[in-house]
């Protein structure tokens, strides 16, 4: 019998009509992928960034054994732990870090496509650098999220790039000839060489912070502007907390600079990202405030508990994995609610055309307008006493 897609769930993950645990271009994937799958020796199967678990349980369905598997989300872990148990597959997949231990002497990698050159530039030098040198990466994905400069950047760690048909509006990429002497893209930028240059840091004088960025993480080594318009509010925020949250912290630019600018505070930064969890540890280190700031991968504040937290800084996603979806705001505003001690506020940023402050009300509490410019705003939201 075939595999089941149907049976995957994307729990702990957002569910909600138009979220999917699989489409198209997992399929895709495996069946271009089938007779390497078929060849694979135990141990020798490799999957990165399988969303809730559908290549890599499809591929042990099909017999495959021993597969390492990363996945970015913490969510998507667990959802891949929680389709494995219920598919009876548990003991074929085993979840590991973005690391050189995950891809060695690995002879094929399947994978989603990332949005971000970045992070398909980092898995790719990793893989280049470390897995068997017959590595074949089978890499798909939707074809409206797909750009020419992916084959530039597979291009740059491996010799040979074969592109599949289209198929459902998805379309596979596969890599081979691992190693192969970088080239640089069209636009002549400079390119660090195979196995190099990540993470990556730049320094923002105006912020008096430096940035250090793992590849896929949201604004790089950036600060994007709804970031700066939040931090240069963030002084009146709760001045005599002795510690904050910075939740869905990415890179930890607003746990960095709240540690910077009040010497006595300790901060939580946590985010359901690997990368992003990784980056904020070495923002922080490279900031000389690691010592103040806690990092933590987790799904929103499931560490903290129930009224402890003075102030929490929020900055909330809107993507759930490619969907746009509003309910991963929802989640944060509850876990947000439930971890502010009684008088404890949340100070949030977000895109103006979202209006989230009657949601911030209803869920959170009393919701004032500290500012506003022609794209984002900033409220805080006190938790009744």
């Amino acid at each position: 019998m075939p595999f089941d897609f149907d049976a995957l769930r994307r729990r702990p993950d957002v569910e909600g009509p138009g979220l999917e645990a699989s489409d198209a271009a997992d399929r895709l994937i495996l069946d271009e992928a089938a007779a390497l799958i078929g060849e694979a020796g135990p141990g020798e199967i490799v999957v990165v960034d399988d969303s809730y678990g559908a290549l890599a349980l499809a591929a042990a369905y099909a017999g495959a054994r021993g597969i390492r598997v990363h996945q970015d989300l913490v969510t998507g872990e667990r959802a891949l732990a929680e389709n494995a148990g219920r598919l009876a597959l548990e003991g074929e997949v085993r979840s590991m870090p973005l690391a050189p231990e995950l891809v060695a002497g690995a002879r094929l990698v399947l994978m989603r496509l990332p949005r971000s050159l970045d992070r398909l530039d980092e898995v790719s030098q990793l893989v280049a650098a470390h897995a068997d040198p017959r590595v074949v990466v089978v890499a798909g994905g939707r074809i409206k999220h797909m750009t020419l400069a992916m084959n530039e950047v597979l291009a740059r760690s491996f010799g040979r790039l074969d592109v599949s048909r289209a198929r459902q509006k998805s379309r596979v990429l596969m890599a081979s000839e691992a190693g192969f002497e970088t080239r640089p893209p069209s636009s002549g930028a400079p390119q660090p060489a195979v196995g190099g240059g990540w993470p990556r840091r730049t320094r923002h004088d105006d912020l008096g912070l430096t940035v250090v960025a793992h590849g896929g993480v949201f604004a790089g080594t950036g600060v994007d502007i709804g970031t700066r318009f939040l931090l240069e509010q963030l002084g009146d925020a709760a001045p005599d907390a002795a510690t904050a949250v910075d939740l869905a912290c990415g890179t930890g630019v607003v746990a960095a600079w709240l540690a910077r600018a009040r010497p006595g505070l300790r901060v939580t930064a946590t985010d359901r990202s690997a990368s992003a969890a990784a980056s904020a540890r070495l923002t922080a280190e490279a900031n000389g405030v690691a010592d103040r700031v806690h990092v933590t991968r987790a799904d929103g504040l499931e560490a903290l508990p129930d009224a402890s937290e003075r102030l929490i800084v929020l900055n909330p996603p809107f993507h759930s994995d490619a969907a746009i979806s509003t309910g991963i705001a929802a989640h944060l505003f509850a876990d947000a609610a439930r971890v502010l001690a009684p008088g404890g506020e949340l100070w949030c940023v977000w895109n103006s055309h979202l209006a989230y402050r009657p949601l911030l009300e209803r869920v959170v509490g009393s919701t004032r307008q500290i500012a506003r410019n022609p794209k984002f705003t900033v409220t805080a939201s006190r938790r009744a006493a």
